[in-house]
């Protein structure tokens, strides 16, 4: 279902090839969530390193059933891969994906025979980049740290005739064969929810403004489709350590961010965003907060994705594996 890598009408295809005889594991509607007590610092805003990767390899390992990380790794990633990884630092260093738990999984890459040298971490902006913590000196050598600054690109326009724009995604991705993404569970003031697709989306085109309207729905949905997208997307692993239930996707209201101490990873963008959406909605309806819905910003991209076959948006049709450590 996730990895057609057809281009839509009358467009040139960018989909990505595998390596020869590698398929990477795909699990539609299944997604794993690892949950710690304890797991955040003293300061309840960066994960404790120890942790991070604890509940990273226990979760891996759930969705996998391999021994350990590495070897989970290599279900997803194969040596002769290009790998971009998504990271999402847009709130900065208070509610971003910790590097915690994005190094973790870069080791457990160059571990699995990936040179380090073909792995690119990207953000749009050097700050954003900055807000994850993650730095050239925190990665290891040969690692490429990357910001598009919604002008690097050396693909053709691509026009999306169903929402009558066009687009270019980011030489990282474009250039690439493998996109792992880290996302959030994020309150989003336009588009309802922030979590794997919208990271991966918005954080990868050149114009993202150009896709606001309508909250999102169902434009995230169609970009998500795209073969650029659908062919090289590997695996979502979501900084679950915090929740913001409203106020996002900046650190404005942080009175309405709560501890939630969790990691998720799902080959399905789609189910994992699905249950980060009903997570969200349940913490605003704790803080007495209307439904995105009755705000008029519900997420419905999450279900139009499922309508495009990005994955698993139904709530009772979604595997969700829970384990405490």
């Amino acid at each position: 279902m996730l990895r057609t890598g057809v281009a839509h009408a009358g467009e040139t295809s960018l989909a990505a090839t595998l390596p020869t005889g590698f398929v990477p594991l795909s699990r539609p509607g299944h997604v794993v969530r690892v949950k710690k007590s304890g797991c955040l610092e003293a300061n309840g805003i960066y994960p404790k390193a120890d942790d991070a990767k604890l509940m990273l390899q226990r979760a891996m390992q759930e969705l996998t059933g391999k021994n350990d990380l590495v070897e989970a790794v290599k279900q997803f990633i194969h040596p002769q891969d290009k790998v971009c990884v998504k990271v999402n630092g847009i709130a900065l260093q208070n509610m971003s994906t910790n590097k915690e738990l994005v190094l973790p999984f870069v080791d457990a890459m160059i571990a699995a025979g990936v040179p380090a040298a073909n792995i690119t971490l990207l953000e749009a902006y050097p700050a954003w980049m900055q807000g994850t913590r993650i730095t050239p000196k925190n990665v290891p050598a040969g690692v490429q740290l990357a910001n598009h600054g919604k002008n690097d690109a050396t693909m053709e326009w691509r026009n999306i005739s169903s929402l009558q724009r066009r687009t270019k995604f980011a030489r990282s991705l474009t250039e690439a064969t493998a996109l792992v993404t880290f996302g959030l569970i994020k309150d989003h003031s336009q588009h309802g929810y922030t979590g794997a697709l919208k990271t991966t989306t918005h954080g990868t085109v050149l114009n993202p403004q150009d896709f606001h309207e309508l909250h999102g729905s169902p434009q995230i949905a169609v970009l998500a489709s795209q073969d650029i997208v659908r062919s090289r997307f590997r695996l979502a692993v979501i900084d679950g350590f915090k929740l913001m239930a409203h106020g996002g996707p900046l650190w404005k209201q942080p009175q309405y961010v709560v501890p939630h101490e969790s990691v998720y990873v799902s080959t399905d963008p789609v189910a994992v965003d699905a249950i980060g959406w009903d997570l969200v909605e349940k913490a605003r309806a704790g803080f007495g907060l209307k439904s995105l819905k009755d705000e008029d910003r519900e997420p419905a991209y999450i279900r139009y994705a499922e309508q495009f076959g990005v994955g698993v948006a139904d709530l009772k049709k979604i595997t969700l594996r829970d384990v405490t450590l």
